[in-house]
């Protein structure tokens, strides 16, 4: 029964369905996934691998991939970098791809201000035929949709030795997904998303890194996230995420060697899903290729 209802959550909002943007609960350790201006910010080659399973356990619920690659290069000024990310909800399957270009100005000693711009493609397969249903002669059920479209976006983002911020905007194609004139239609959100962190001394081995994010749909806070985490000699970080109204999230990461990091998640809803969802999980693993020469390369906050 459990999963007849949460079926019942998915396509009761079928009539407009909005592709979102995904964004994990660990964005503080990959802002390729939300701002293109990110590519090359972390000095060397850097690539990130997160999976998210939420309600596990229950038929068709949402899970997402993402890899994210980047760069600098020459001198550092210009990043580069490549996000792909598989969106999954029941019958309803969302790929995109994006290859992003940063020039990076250093604006104080340690401050760098990136200028970002991302173009790829965002592809939609939503198998409605494939559904388990109760009236198998429902018209919303008898058409598939699949389609290809472009992207583009861009994003600003600010990194120093302690802060970071950063405003973008991933998705700025109005596109537009459609069955037929009478049944629903699939459109893109276009997200203005906003992040903030710092870093903060508490002790010589101990470090406080608030951090947040914001998201707008059409003017509207859609999500807000509150992160709070401590460090211990930069090897590893506890904290806890508020995303209002909607869950509590408890994260955790070791950097396991100098290149190697691994990190996981662990969200509680909070709203009135939380009689049918069993919780999220979320894995990340971190490895940067490889270090300068002439120095080691300073600790990275976020």
């Amino acid at each position: 029964m459990r999963q007849y209802l949460f079926l019942f959550f998915i396509f009761l909002g079928q009539v407009a369905y909005s592709q979102q943007q995904a964004t994990f609960s660990q964005y503080m350790f990959n802002g390729l996934a939300i701002n293109p201006a990110y590519a090359g910010s972390n000095g060397v080659l850097t690539a990130t691998a997160l999976v998210r399973y939420q309600s596990v356990g229950l038929t068709g619920s949402p899970n997402t991939q993402s890899l994210a690659i980047h760069s600098p290069l020459v001198n550092k000024k210009i990043g580069i970098g490549l996000l792909l990310v598989r969106d999954n909800i029941s019958v309803i399957n969302q790929y995109s791809i994006s290859a992003m270009y940063a020039y990076r100005i250093k604006i104080t000693e340690k401050g760098h201000l990136a200028l970002g711009l991302q173009g790829g493609i965002n592809s939609i397969n939503a198998e409605y035929t494939r559904a388990t249903i109760f009236n198998p002669n429902d018209p919303a059920f008898q058409q598939d949709v699949r389609s290809t479209r472009p992207n583009f976006g861009f994003g600003i983002y600010f990194n120093s030795d302690r802060l970071t911020a950063g405003v973008s905007m991933p998705q700025l194609a109005n596109n537009v997904f459609t069955r037929s004139p009478d049944l629903s239609t699939i459109k893109q959100d276009n997200p203005i998303i906003l992040t903030v962190g710092y870093a903060l001394d508490l002790s010589r081995a101990v470090k406080f890194r608030p951090s947040t994010l914001l998201k707008f749909v059409g003017g509207e806070a859609v999500e807000y996230d509150l992160n709070a985490q401590f460090s211990f000699d930069d090897i590893i970080w506890v904290g806890a995420s508020v995303r209002f109204l909607s869950a509590v999230d408890i994260l955790a990461a070791v950097q396991v060697t100098r290149q190697l990091r691994f990190g996981y998640s662990y969200s509680i809803t909070t709203n009135a899903l939380n009689l049918v969802d069993l919780g999220s999980h979320e894995v990340m693993i971190s490895y940067q290729f490889k270090y300068p020469k002439d120095a080691l390369i300073s600790p990275r906050f976020f």
